[in-house]
């Protein structure tokens, strides 16, 4: 089999980015959370903040699709883009999780997902763009920061949300593992402005995405 192109690339590369952010994803696991619960007896007060906290966590989803893809696309290694392929194909449940539990609570995911995704895709490249061991290392303290963020969604979920709460217990579990994986594949430690300034563009999108 010969090696793909620099056209085939990006071409794969636009048709998983037409995917990420208009096609409906699909889950290739179940839903964490196997009984559908019974929200119209929660107090709409509660719904309303699950599913914002939801759409929020839908658009960290959408952007953690865009950065692997970013990653890989300039990955030079081919094991290491075939990992972080495997790893966006795994945040695809996520997402589809969130979408359905969007759903489940009358909301919608954040209209500016395409925004989402292409300042992460290109976040992604551009570290990606540098060295494998540099993206490794993105990824790693990517991870660490969004388990830090679903720690704190799943303090603020309404106590009784044991759907929403059972998703994102599965997410941070998953995120855990990505992140520890790109650490022993090499990942380097990245220079504290760099993390803040992925704080500080998390928190911008959160915030965002909370309410739009």
């Amino acid at each position: 089999m010969h090696a793909a192109s620099p056209l085939d690339n990006l071409l794969s590369a636009a048709d998983r980015a037409l995917r990420a952010v208009f096609a409906a994803p699909h889950a290739s696991r179940p839903l964490p959370a196997a009984a559908p619960a019974a929200d119209q007896t929660v107090p709409a007060a509660d719904r309303q903040l699950a599913a914002r906290l939801m759409r929020v966590n839908h658009a960290g989803e959408i952007a953690a699709q865009a950065l692997y893809h970013g990653q890989a696309l300039m990955a030079r290694d081919a094991a290491t883009r075939e990992w972080l392929l495997d790893a966006a194909r795994e945040e695809a449940d996520h997402l589809a999780w969130c979408e359905q539990r969007l759903r489940e609570l009358d909301s919608r995911p954040s209209v500016l997902k395409p925004l989402w995704y292409a300042g992460s895709f290109a976040i992604g490249a551009a570290a990606a763009a540098i060295s494998d061991r540099v993206s490794l290392g993105f990824v790693a303290e990517t991870e660490r920061q969004v388990e830090s963020h679903l720690t704190d969604h799943l303090e603020r979920l309404p106590p009784h949300d044991a759907r929403s709460r059972a998703i994102l217990e599965t997410m941070r579990a998953d995120e855990v593992a990505h992140g520890a994986r790109a650490r022993d594949a090499g990942g380097v430690d990245l220079p504290a402005p760099v993390r803040a300034l992925m704080r500080h563009a998390s928190r911008v999108m959160t915030r965002t995405a909370y309410w739009i």
